[in-house]
């Protein structure tokens, strides 16, 4: 058996589906699993056992260019392969699997894609109100659904890998140390505040356990503020890593703080103890899946309001999620 799964644009998302990735290999011994995904997101995808590949998509996030999609359909014809598996639910998203003439293309109704998919699941929101759930469901009979409970997502990440990384951003090799994610790319509805990060690091540092901020090169200013307002407690790494070594730094963290982002979900996915931090989302529906992760989130009328920036201004639901807060539930199966 031989499946490409279409792959959403979000770090997240994908670590999200890797639930479906095992399902798939316990239903069909041998599959050869592929993934068709942005090129950003395969050193994610490599460090998932049931991935055998990643097909590159360069079409960015939102953009039709039905012409490279058809050639990328065309493309991919002679790789035979018998299913495809559509995880977005956007009308482009079906197109590549149809341009490539595989038999069986599955996926949720979505916008109207009859014809584009012929395995179509209808989405019951109340019986799969997370969104692992929905992934899992795909690898079902539409009449199905997924086993629960799901299992947990796991990345790999070698000590050979993590020493590296370390040697690389010349970081100490015998600390354990505690890391921050301050970054959401979804919008600032999400973050944290900076000064809330600054005062948890001045408060948790100690010898032997130094706080490092980890994120991309968009949160590399929010990391300066942070690491300049906590009195160089926090070290700022944000901007410094590729998501690689990202992965290996959280690898050996002995405690991750983070918003609910893409590496929230990578912390999770390496068993690391976890505070996850909800602001305008919810985490009914996007959870970080493991037994070592504690939720915290404000419960203020307006939230959750699924927004990038908070529509009334005031950003209750984390300025009110305090450092003090989080402290007080650094329980025995998360903390440093």
């Amino acid at each position: 058996m031989k499946i490409l799964v279409v792959a959403p644009s979000w770090i997240g998302d994908c670590i999200l589906a890797q639930p479906l990735f095992e399902r798939l290999g316990e239903k069909h011994p041998g599959l050869l699993l592929d993934v068709l995904a942005p090129a950003w997101s395969a050193p994610l995808l490599a460090r998932m056992s049931e991935v055998r590949r990643v097909v590159d998509n360069p079409l960015v996030h939102g953009e039709f260019n039905l012409g490279a999609r058809w050639h990328l359909g065309r493309a991919l014809k002679t790789e035979a392969y018998d299913e495809a598996i559509v995880l977005p639910n956007s009308w482009k998203s079906a197109l590549v699997p149809f341009f490539a003439g595989i038999p069986l293309r599955t996926g949720f109704v979505g916008e109207a894609r009859w014809g584009l998919l012929n395995r179509l699941h209808r989405l019951d929101e109340r019986a799969l109100p997370q969104l692992a759930l929905r992934y899992a469901k795909l690898a079902e009979d539409p009449r199905e659904l997924p086993r629960q409970p799901l299992p947990y997502p796991h990345l790999s990440s070698t000590t050979e890998q993590q020493q590296a990384t370390r040697l690389a951003l010349e970081l100490a090799a015998d600390v354990a140390p505690i890391i921050f994610c301050p970054g959401a790319e979804y919008g600032p509805a999400k973050r944290w505040p900076a000064r809330h990060f600054a005062a948890l690091a001045e408060r948790l540092s100690g010898p032997g356990t130094p706080i490092w901020l980890v994120g991309s090169q968009k949160d590399q200013a929010l990391g300066a503020e942070i690491e300049q307002a906590s009195h160089g407690t926090a070290q700022n790494l944000c901007g410094r890593t590729t998501l690689e070594q990202a992965i290996d730094l959280i690898a050996t963290a002995s405690l991750v703080v983070a918003n609910d982002s893409g590496l929230m979900h990578v912390a999770a996915s390496l068993d690391r103890p976890l505070i996850a931090l909800y602001g305008s989302s919810s985490p009914i529906y996007t959870p970080p899946l493991s037994p070592r992760a504690k939720i915290l989130s404000i419960s203020v009328p307006c939230s959750p309001c699924f927004a990038r920036v908070c529509p009334l201004g005031h950003f209750d639901c984390l300025n009110r999620l305090t450092p003090e807060l989080v402290l007080q539930n650094l329980t025995d199966h998360a903390c440093p």
